[in-house]
């Protein structure tokens, strides 16, 4: 029998996102492919350091401990990666260096296998090359940019803490389109009169979902083991307040989700909450709410909808 991801939240993740690639990157674009071949292979032995999503995927995946036995990992991470499977070598060294349950990788050389997306039923894929996500997004597909941002990683904490946006993120934006085209008082007055109408799914609305079902797994987890505490946290942090607020909660339970926070910002610096908050991961459509975000989160770039077509 074959082995399925359809019932599994599966992440694809680019070596760039997870490993800190700065100097073998520099010597690529400074001493070219070949000279780039033999720095991997003499150094294919050494483990790269940790990168910006490293945190993220760790906790992810250690979430597979709740899986039921019979059922296989809840989780699955594969690599995607634009080596070909020689200088990818110090890749899967560096994930089984690190104690990261990832077997499964494509390498294509010079090539993002962005396209493999859909067949291997990818929810998120996680690049730090902004070209690769720009393309993937533009095919429909759930992709971020991961900045160079914040880490965070604290070894006595394992709790998984997530936080969205969520108009260009979680949802469409239809909405943002009325607040970039027109303004405040009709965005607010739109959202009023549409509040018991669902918002359609942005790019990550399919992983949030499947987020949402691990949060049920370990729930199911704390009733037959009372001593079993919830490590997974999913936040909402928009800058949306009331009364646009009641849309938006009534789109995640009419998905079937739900967030353990939510901040209604109406304008306040999103890097205020998370410093407090200190996510693991967050995603965001809008460049400028991540450029000071980036300073104490891990923060990770949606390039899509009414909010991007303006940026460079």
């Amino acid at each position: 029998m074959p082995y399925e991801l359809k019932d599994r939240l599966v992440v694809g993740v680019a070596s760039s996102a997870m490993f800190d690639l700065s100097e073998s990157d520099n010597v690529f674009r400074t001493q070219g492919e070949e000279r780039y071949r033999e720095y991997q292979e003499a150094h294919k032995d050494e483990p790269l350091a940790k990168g910006v999503s490293f945190s993220f995927i760790k906790r992810l995946l250690s979430l597979n401990d709740i899986s039921p036995l019979d059922a296989g990992p809840l989780i699955e991470v594969v690599l995607l990666s634009r080596n070909d499977p020689d200088t990818g070598l110090r890749v899967m060294k560096s994930i089984d260096y690190h104690g990261l349950g990832i077997s499964r990788a494509i390498f294509q050389q010079g090539v993002s296998p962005y396209d493999y997306i859909p067949a291997l039923n990818i929810s998120l894929f996680l690049s730090a090359n902004k070209n690769d996500v720009l393309e993937a997004i533009s095919k429909g597909f759930p992709a971020g940019y991961v900045m160079d941002s914040k880490k965070i990683d604290d070894p006595k904490d394992t709790t998984l803490r997530i936080a969205f946006d969520f108009d260009g993120v979680i949802a469409d934006d239809a909405s943002e389109t009325v607040m970039q085209k027109r303004n405040l008082t009709a965005f607010h007055n739109h959202e009023s009169a549409n509040v018991m109408e669902p918002h359609g799914g942005g790019p990550l609305k399919e992983f949030l979902v499947r987020i949402s079902k691990i949060q049920i797994a370990e729930e199911e987890k704390r009733k037959v083991d009372p001593s079993y505490k919830n490590r997974l946290r999913v936040s909402i942090v928009t800058a949306r307040n009331a009364p646009s607020h009641e849309r938006a909660i009534n789109t995640l339970k009419s998905w079937g989700v739900m967030a353990n926070d939510a901040f209604f910002l109406g304008g306040v610096e999103k890097r205020l909450v998370l410093d407090v908050l200190q996510p693991h991961i967050f995603f965001d459509d809008q460049s400028g709410h991540l450029a000071t975000a980036s300073q104490v989160a891990p923060s990770v770039h949606i390039p899509f909808g009414i909010a991007n077509r303006h940026d460079e």
